[in-house]
C-alpha cells in the first residue's frame, strides 16, 4: 500500500459482511507496536524491533457508502476474481485491482 491508495472499508465481524465505506492510505507502513507488548492480545514473541513481523498503515475516512453485502458482490462477474470473495478467505487486507475498484466505486 502506498500513501494516497484507496481503501474499501469492509465489515466482516457482523451479521451481514460487506463494504461500508471508502478510506485512503495516509502513511507509509511502520511496525505495529502491539506486537512488541507482551500484555497485548496481538503480542508476537517472534517479532523484534529489528525484524518486525507485523506492519500497519494509517488510513483516513473519505466517505460512508451504502452497505454492499458480500452476497451482492458475488453476483457480479466483474468481481469474480476479487480476493476477498474467495471461499475460505480469512485475510483482513486483500488487494483490489483497478478494474474492481472502478466497478465498485
Amino acid at each position: 500500500m502506498q500513501v494516497g491508495d484507496g481503501v474499501l472499508f469492509y465489515h466482516s465481524s457482523c451479521p451481514e459482511p460487506g463494504i461500508a465505506g471508502i478510506a485512503e492510505v495516509c502513511s507509509t507502513a511502520y511496525p505495529d507496536p502491539t506486537q512488541f507488548d507482551s500484555s497485548s492480545p496481538y503480542y508476537d514473541a517472534k517479532s523484534t524491533q529489528e525484524t518486525p513481523r507485523w506492519m500497519l498503515v494509517d488510513v483516513k475516512f473519505v466517505k460512508k457508502t451504502p452497505l454492499i453485502w458480500l452476497a451482492a458482490l458475488r453476483e457480479h462477474a466483474e468481481l469474480a476474481d476479487m480476493q476477498v470473495l474467495a471461499r475460505g478467505n480469512r485475510l483482513s487486507i486483500t488487494p483490489v485491482t483497478d478494474a474492481q475498484w472502478r466497478f465498485i466505486t
